[in-house]
């Protein structure tokens, strides 16, 4: 995350973790998951990427890994405080979303019209 001291007045645009974070928290939201489990909803994320996500993730101290010793192996991955911390900025930028998608919609169409024009 970006912080500056001397922009503490005014929004600075930031960005938390990878384009699939997002959905990555809102999959954890409910409780731990097995990366199995994560597949299911994010079915469009190679296992490669999502692994990538989820140690991004843990790195950066949203979620935490948890590898129980069973056999077979199981492996858990659940949101930190901090992480849970996100949620709720993030259901304000949702909101932001479905709300301003026509205005974005018409200004991109809008954008593509001035282009195209001679």
């Amino acid at each position: 995350m970006f912080e500056d001291p001397g922009c503490s007045d005014r929004a600075a645009p930031f960005r938390v973790g990878d384009k699939w974070t997002a959905m990555v928290l809102r999959c954890l939201e409910g409780g731990p998951r097995r990366f199995s489990e994560l597949r299911v909803p994010l079915h469009w994320v190679t296992p490669k990427v999502l692994t990538e996500t989820l140690r991004s993730m843990e790195r950066n101290g949203f979620v935490s890994r948890t590898a129980h010793d069973e056999n077979p192996p199981r492996v858990e991955y659940e949101l930190t405080a901090l992480g849970r911390s996100l949620l709720e900025p993030l259901d304000f930028a949702c909101d932001w979303a479905r709300t301003h998608v026509p205005d974005i919609v018409a200004a991109r169409a809008a954008y593509e019209t001035d282009r195209a024009a001679p």
